[in-house]
């Protein structure tokens, strides 16, 4: 059963330092076409792959609310027009901080958008100059005063720790401000220096001032302490939400569900495939108007490779594994299945198990990485 949908907009009006997503600088980049294709290829997958209705649609990037308001208009009505929603569903929009015109927010709210996911890494002015971002802190409190005065009250706030130059104090000081804005959800993520990134190129220079593996495991055991007294309850090694606010989204790719990807380079997991898009912009556009879906690659998942991903993404999750759902998805017992691997990482207490879970104990989310690896490769 489907039950998600991503939709991805490759669209940036400016590229972050970080950032090595599939995007492009807007201008004079054909949108309107690429809008054509998203909506064709949307039309093509349900005519194949129909599902009954999705509890998870969410739009990423780039940056969504790079559109006009005419073009964004658009965008939502073809999506409501092609896409089954849930009554109950979980629509979520990204945007950054300052792209939020009081028209865009009124636009989502009137497509039914219920959901708002702000890329905002740091509150410190400094700080997000140095790694690209053209939003400020005074841009954050305006976009989501207005985005509550709009009518949004579930809002996301992306964070990101271990930056270049940044000290415990800081970090701790974005923290209190974030919860200030009194939202209901957070996701954290440390710093990943990917290829290329303006941020890869200056380190292979010798060139980017971070501050190790060391700052960075006190700056994670620092979030969860701080998330946990600020009443935020970790469902997630990245994702804190007050009890009701789990992102239905996120939690579809834990569950290790299967969700539709929309768009150039997006990624869908469908009827044990797993396919990833054509990425240039120009290409993607091509593959749809000539009538063919614009697949890059295509991986039928085996039994094996289900049962491995079903631990390493679900032990993601603060409730673990559950031995109940692994056996009625697989027929087979993860603790058989995996015992050398369950039993090691108990002993090394990176993992516990208890009752119908296995899950990840608080040393263990530190050393995420490497217990994840142990399960590769097993069946």
């Amino acid at each position: 059963m489907i039950n998600a949908a991503y939709l991805h907009i490759p669209f940036c009006e400016h590229i972050c330092h970080y950032c090595d997503f599939n995007k492009v600088f807007l201008k004079g980049q054909p949108v309107n076409d690429y809008l054509d294709a998203l909506e064709k290829e949307m039309k093509l997958t349900l005519e194949s792959f129909p599902a009954a209705e999705l509890h998870s649609i969410f739009v990423g990037g780039g940056t969504p609310t790079s559109l006009n308001e005419r073009q964004l208009s658009r965008f939502c009505e073809s999506i409501n027009n092609h896409l089954p929603k849930a009554k109950n569903i979980e629509f979520t929009f990204e945007a950054n901080p300052g792209d939020l015109s009081k028209e865009k927010l009124q636009i989502l709210r009137d497509a039914g958008v219920n959901r708002l996911s702000l890329g905002v890494q740091t509150f410190n002015d400094d700080l997000l100059e140095r790694i690209g971002r053209v939003h400020r802190a005074k841009d954050v409190f305006q976009t989501v005063e207005n985005a509550k005065i709009s009518g949004f009250e579930n809002i996301s706030v992306d964070l990101i720790y271990s930056l270049p130059t940044q000290t415990m104090a800081d970090f701790k000081e974005t923290l209190m401000t974030a919860f200030s804005l009194n939202i209901p959800h957070y996701s954290a993520y440390s710093l990943i220096i990917e290829p290329k990134t303006i941020f890869y190129n200056l380190m292979k220079k010798g060139k980017l001032p971070i501050g190790g593996e060391d700052l960075e495991a006190q700056m994670y055991e620092v979030l969860m302490d701080e998330m946990t007294k600020h009443g935020f309850q970790q469902y997630e090694i990245s994702n804190f939400s007050r009890t009701g606010y789990e992102s239905k989204h996120n939690l579809t790719y834990w569950d290790n569900e299967y969700y539709y990807g929309f768009g150039a380079g997006a990624h869908s997991y469908v009827n044990g495939f797993r396919r990833s898009n054509i990425g240039p912009v120009n290409k993607y556009i091509e593959s749809l108007k000539s009538g063919k879906a614009p697949v890059f690659e295509n991986h039928q998942v085996t039994k094996a490779e289900q049962m491995e991903e079903e631990m390493f993404l679900g032990l993601r999750k603060a409730e673990g594994v559950s031995i109940t759902q692994f056996h009625h998805k697989f027929l087979e017992d993860p603790l058989k299945l995996f015992q050398n691997e369950i039993n090691e990482l108990s002993e090394k207490k990176w993992i516990e198990v208890e009752g119908d879970n296995i899950y990840l104990t608080k040393q263990g989310r530190l050393l995420g990485n490497e217990v994840f690896q142990a399960f590769l490769g097993v069946v």
